[in-house]
């Protein structure tokens, strides 16, 4: 398989299965069954990206291994959209590839070992997994790539721009771009939970309430008025979702303030 053809098994994509649902050419994302997590797919001719990597080492070598079937090639980069459990707990089972985060997220990690397995616990993980998850995560150095402002990785006749457009859901999200350009091969961005499609946007100790609008207003930009915008979790939504929940959530945290 190269980076025109659809790395997609069929299927809509919705929760619970195991289908990549295309979103461009190159461009896929699956829904895993635990909490709705959203994770990309970017290949390219030389090099395939993966986006977050779900919440235990036993998703992480799933995932793995369906990239693997699909691609037939290894995982060789990772973009972590930020540090919560469901996103990042997956890494360790992906030994050799480029782990692209932003430059604070490493900071962040060597102190929320603890926090990271009661969270995932918390929400439903079961705690043996958890455990080991965040023992694997502990003994890596991440990011092995940090990204301040902007970094692009060159996948292979694909280009992918990685982009931190401000703090919001945490300190240092970061989003990843996939730029288009026509109707049948759109520009893809793929959020973290800088937006939420299945649920009101989760706003943690550690969120920006107040930079978060202006972030989802960088985000815009970067994706157009015709980009299709991959949320943490939930359905794929278009920029008029993406400023509509912006709306809701200027409103939601001045009304809080």
């Amino acid at each position: 398989m190269d980076g025109t053809e659809d790395p997609g098994t069929g299927g809509s994509g919705g929760t619970g299965g195991t289908s990549w649902e295309q979103l461009a050419p190159g461009v896929a994302r699956r829904r895993l069954p635990h909490l709705d997590v959203t994770i990309g797919l970017v290949v390219g001719a030389d090099a395939v990206l993966l986006v977050d990597t779900g919440s235990t080492l036993r998703e992480g070598a799933e995932l793995r291994a369906q990239v693997t079937a699909l691609t037939g090639r290894d995982v060789t980069h990772i973009a972590l959209t930020h540090a919560h459990f469901d996103h990042v707990l997956g890494t360790a089972a992906f030994p050799g590839a480029e782990i692209y985060a932003h430059r604070g997220l490493g900071g962040h990690l060597r102190t929320a070992g603890d926090a990271l397995r009661a969270d995932a616990v918390g929400y439903g993980t079961d705690p043996e997994e958890a455990a080991e998850a965040a023992e694997a995560l502990a003994a890596l150095t991440l990011p092995t790539r940090p990204v301040a402002g902007e970094t692009v990785i060159d996948l292979g006749e694909r280009f992918v721009r990685l982009v931190h457009p401000g703090a919001g859901h945490t300190a240092h999200d970061l989003v990843v771009v996939v730029p288009g350009g026509t109707a049948s091969d759109p520009t893809v961005v793929f959020c973290g939970d800088l937006v939420e499609e299945s649920g009101e946007p989760q706003a943690g100790d550690d969120a920006v309430p107040d930079r978060w609008p202006g972030t989802l207003d960088a985000l815009l930009a970067l994706g157009g008025e015709t980009g299709r915008y991959v949320p943490g979790h939930g359905a794929v939504v278009d920029a008029r979702f993406v400023r509509a929940q912006r709306d809701a959530l200027a409103q939601r945290f001045a009304a809080g303030s």
